[in-house]
């Protein structure tokens, strides 16, 4: 079996929903499970209707209808009448997201944005099934939540690979067409729990794993992995070919092709990835395996937006020791603060970090009685595997450079621009 993974890009629009169907026919869907995100921007839109819940703003009603009228906007231009079941079935998705905000009475703001935010999967799904069976491309709609199994840390839930790779292993039938959602299992209590934000390559990992698949294709608006993202850089180049190992240095430092857990359960079964392009599907791609990089020597450039830069320095000039380090490592981990670079001096102590769930400013309350604190806001880390100085001197240029990092294959930059 082989496992597709298309985002919210490929799938944003009528025209990018008969274009999945298009590449399916292009490529072959008998023996496929297809892995979906929410279309388009909906996860950001349903992030926005939690906030506005917990804000108890007037605001709440619109913020669901503007949600809920760019699908039915997509589904128009794909049926042209509402005769069709599909507006049904999504019709009843938004009533179970107003059922889950009038009987909701936990205060857990990650418990109910998991409960909110995984609809955008279950509705695109949901639309796309009913697209293909339209056009007459039969498949099997498979409510994800019934098979991956997870802890109860929500928004980031851990998997529970013993009892997931047992329901998937009995549930799925490999040779038909599967279309299930990315990004989201379920808790032992059946409470919906989600795997990270673009954690829908994770999902095709988990049921490649579990299923002993061929191969995992991600496919995207870009050719394949390429060394730059092409958003911040003019000049990118394919890599046709690369590790399992490359692949996950790169992925650790932050590069968006690749969501970072998506790896290890295929290195471990040996199962190949492809990134290829939606746009092109019958162009190769990038296929990452085991075995030796063709491109070792191509610099490959990471950039990591909208960081910041937390110093800690000892009030009374003593040196940073160990115990005041795992002090500060056992908020960030409480906080659940992702630090992305780690820099110390004998009297100072440096991180950047990514800051998604809107902590810092609750670590800096803590640990200001203790140490001075400086948080340095919206500065960018660049990290360059393979570098020159050439690459060095191409991402420095006309930058204030915060903080470098060298090590032996990989530098790092904060930088304000």
């Amino acid at each position: 079996m082989r496992i597709f993974k298309f985002g919210g890009a490929s799938v944003k629009d009528a025209a990018g929903v008969k274009n999945v169907y298009d590449v399916l026919q292009k490529v072959g869907f008998e023996d496929v499970m297809l892995v979906v995100s929410a279309m388009g921007k909906t996860t950001n839109g349903l992030e926005l209707v939690v906030k506005r819940y917990f804000e108890k703003s007037p605001d709440l009603s619109h913020a669901i209808r503007e949600v809920k009228e760019y699908h039915h906007k997509i589904m128009l231009d794909l049926f042209e009448t509402e005769e069709n079941m599909v507006f049904n079935a999504v019709n009843k998705h938004f009533s179970d997201i107003d059922t889950i905000l009038n009987i909701n009475k936990s205060p857990n703001y990650d418990f109910v944005y998991d409960e909110i935010v995984s609809m955008g999967e279950i509705i695109s799904t949901t639309i796309l099934s009913h697209y293909f069976s339209f056009r007459g491309m039969e498949n099997n709609w498979v409510d994800v939540r019934n098979l991956i199994k997870t802890d109860t840390t929500y928004r980031d839930a851990i998997v529970d690979w013993k009892q997931t790779e047992k329901l998937i292993a009995s549930t799925i039938n490999q040779n038909v067409l599967n279309i299930t959602q990315g990004f989201i299992g379920s808790d032992p209590n059946f409470f919906t729990t989600t795997l990270g934000r673009e954690g829908s390559d994770y999902t095709a990992a988990i049921f490649a794993y579990c299923l002993n698949a061929e191969s995992v294709t991600i496919w995207k608006d870009v050719p394949g992995v390429l060394n730059a993202d092409p958003r911040y850089f003019n000049e990118t180049t394919l890599l046709n070919q690369i590790s399992y190992r490359e692949a996950i240095e790169l992925a650790f430092y932050g590069a968006s092709v690749i969501h970072p857990k998506t790896l290890q359960p295929l290195q471990n079964k040996e199962i190949p990835l492809y990134v290829k392009s939606f746009i092109n599907p019958l162009l190769p791609g990038t296929k990452v395996s085991k075995g030796q990089d063709l491109e070792p020597a191509i610099s490959c450039f990471i950039v990591k937006k909208d960081q910041k830069l937390i110093s800690f320095a000892s009030r009374d000039f003593s040196f940073i020791m160990e115990e005041n380090i795992s002090e500060i490592f056992n908020h960030l981990s409480r906080f659940k603060i992702k630090v992305s670079l780690i820099q110390n001096t004998a009297i100072s102590f440096e991180i950047c970090v990514e800051d998604k769930f809107d902590k810092v400013d609750e670590l800096y309350e803590i640990l200001n009685e203790k140490f001075n604190v400086v948080i340095t806001n919206h500065v960018d880390l660049y990290t360059i595997r393979h570098f020159n100085q050439a690459a060095i001197d191409q991402v420095a240029a006309d930058k204030n450079i915060l903080v470098k990092q060298v090590s032996k294959e990989t530098v790092q930059l904060v930088a304000q621009s």
